[in-house]
């Protein structure tokens, strides 16, 4: 059964910084690029942050989180993360794991957590 995880969300003061984790079982992860999303209110989700699964490549980041978020993955525990420090309202969302897999051929997201900035 696959399953896809996060956690580490909850409430920050403008900032502040959180810990995403995104945990994976029933799939290869490593083959896998890793991507999260998010989705504020009465917005369209938007991909802010990915690691790729092959090695060398470089993460990358959105316009609105570049120099703010930093992705990692540690594939021998099935994990990824996203640090999110000087973190701003406009950061205030659901955030999700997505794992996408390099050939296409599948497609998994976690459940979503929130994340709320706010003083």
């Amino acid at each position: 059964q696959v399953q896809l995880v996060e956690s580490g969300g909850g409430m920050v003061q403008p900032g502040g910084s959180l810990r995403l984790s995104c945990s994976g079982s029933g799939f290869i992860f490593g083959l896998h690029n890793i991507n999260w999303f998010r989705q504020a209110p009465g917005k369209e989700r938007e991909l802010v942050a990915s690691a790729p699964a092959l090695v060398g490549l470089p993460a990358t980041y959105s316009d609105s989180v570049k120099g703010r978020f930093i992705v990692s993955r540690e594939n021998a525990k099935n994990a990824a993360y996203l640090q999110m420090n000087n973190l701003i309202s406009e950061d205030t969302g659901v955030y999700f794991c997505n794992a996408h897999r390099i050939n296409g051929q599948s497609d998994y997201w976690g459940q979503g957590i929130q994340v709320t900035v706010s003083s």
